[in-house]
């Protein structure tokens, strides 16, 4: 399966939500932050105001290289979001995603609409 992702925006929430699904290869990696740089034009609020929900439980595990790409991507400080939420399940590729997540403040679930809950909770505590 070859990588497919989508970006919806919500202005008025201030939130980002995206889907991730199969194997991404560097080149599918490097129009993901394209698209990533589009969806984020489309936000009004402040930088880092945004909450960020991400749907990964169609991902495959994914090769070294990626998840390499996967951490500069999230450590990127111009698109931090204020709340960053991931839908993935007990999988090995959730292991991969704690290893790219390398420190960030972000809570993953198994369920999307828990995970849309916590982002706009007042909880600023993040478990994995």
């Amino acid at each position: 399966m070859s990588a497919e992702f989508s970006f919806d925006v919500d202005p008025a929430r201030s939130l980002v939500r995206i889907r991730m699904s199969g194997f991404f290869a560097p080149e599918d990696i490097a129009a993901f932050l394209a698209a990533r740089t589009e969806a984020h034009a489309r936000l009004t609020c402040g930088p880092n105001q945004h909450f960020t929900i991400n749907d990964l439980r169609d991902i495959k595990i994914q090769a070294q290289e990626s998840v390499e790409l996967f951490r500069d991507l999230l450590a990127d400080p111009a698109y931090r979001s204020r709340r960053l939420a991931f839908v993935i399940g007990k999988t090995l590729a959730r292991t991969q995603l704690q290893r790219a997540l390398d420190r960030r403040c972000a809570r993953c679930f198994d369920d999307p609409w828990a995970a849309e809950a916590w982002l706009f909770t007042g909880e600023d505590r993040a478990a994995a």
